[in-house]
């Protein structure tokens, strides 16, 4: 057991499942200190709580970058993330520094799979249950390749997916690679399940809507930022494509007077494709294992490599 000299300050940005914080208690060397809240941390709290502290926890809420690095100091040798997403890290300054991070992927794939198919099938049929929620209240690995085996019973006749490269594996889903062009033009569901990169952030604009058919549906269970809001809406409300789901929007949630929330054929949910509990505490674990790794300086069990 460590002494109270050597225990190891950690921050961490937000309340986490319990799986994942036991497992911090019961490694004996962390010094914890927690913004025991479901909302995210304030930036002063955030920049107030990090001074010092050996290792960060936080969640694709919270905006690490240069002025936050500097705040923590010296000591800080890992951030985990609660998260899949690594956007939010400014990843050049993190490596700059020398310090490790770890993250989640993997642990969602089942889960938003599901979730989006549903999405999918409650957009087709126009029956948004899950808009009324937002309007009310601001409520508190290979993807792709799960989302199609999920859709072929439902007698799916061509499954079209793009990419940097064709993969070996959709074979098993008869998946066809094509360029994203004619995807997007032969498609009657466009289903986007990619990482947010430079490559991809405002993906889904005014161009990309225009080739859609007049009759597809558009589908978002990735991140936000890949679409242009504006377009999206402009392309529902002037009949360009006849719909679409959306589990990720910027910023979430969306404001109650947001101009997509007032549309018929807009269904959106509150990001709820990593919201059940078997997941979440799947991924807490997973972040705490990979926090404690970074300290120690041994392997983790997922490393973002820089």
């Amino acid at each position: 057991m460590m002494s109270a000299q050597q225990m190891l300050k950690v921050f961490v940005t937000r309340r986490i499942p319990q799986e994942g914080m036991k497992i911090l208690q019961k490694a004996g060397m962390c010094n914890l200190s927690v913004w025991d809240s479901d909302e995210p941390v304030p930036r002063a709290e955030l920049l107030k709580g990090v001074a010092g502290a050996h290792g960060l926890l936080c969640l694709l809420s919270d905006k690490i970058d240069a002025e936050v690095l500097d705040a923590a100091g010296p000591n800080l040798k890992v951030i985990s993330t609660f998260s899949v997403g690594f956007d939010h890290l400014a990843i050049d300054e993190i490596k700059k520094r020398g310090i490790r991070v770890g993250y989640t992927p993997d642990v969602l794939t089942d889960t938003t799979a599901e979730l989006t198919v549903a999405l999918l099938l409650a957009t087709a049929r126009r029956l948004p249950e899950g808009v009324e929620e937002v309007k009310k209240s601001q409520k508190k690995s290979e993807l792709g390749l799960a989302i199609a085996r999920r859709l072929k019973p439902f007698g799916v006749k061509r499954l079209l997916y793009t990419g940097r490269q064709p993969k070996p594996q959709a074979q098993e889903v008869d998946g066809e690679y094509v360029p994203l062009d004619t995807l997007v033009r032969e498609s009657d569901f466009v289903v986007v399940s990619c990482s947010l990169t430079p490559d991809t952030q405002g993906l889904c604009d005014k161009t990309f809507f225009s080739k859609m058919k007049k009759t597809s549906i558009f589908i978002n269970t990735s991140r936000g930022a890949v679409v242009n809001q504006e377009d999206l809406f402009e392309a529902l409300s002037s009949g360009q494509i006849a719909a679409a789901g959306l589990d990720v929007t910027t910023p979430e949630p969306l404001p109650t007077n947001h101009p997509l929330l007032t549309l018929k054929n807009c269904v959106v949910l509150p990001h709820i494709g990593s919201a059940t509990y078997s997941t979440r505490g799947v991924m807490s674990e997973l972040t705490a294992n990979n926090l404690l790794a970074g300290l120690t300086g041994s392997e983790m069990p997922s490393e973002l490599k820089l």
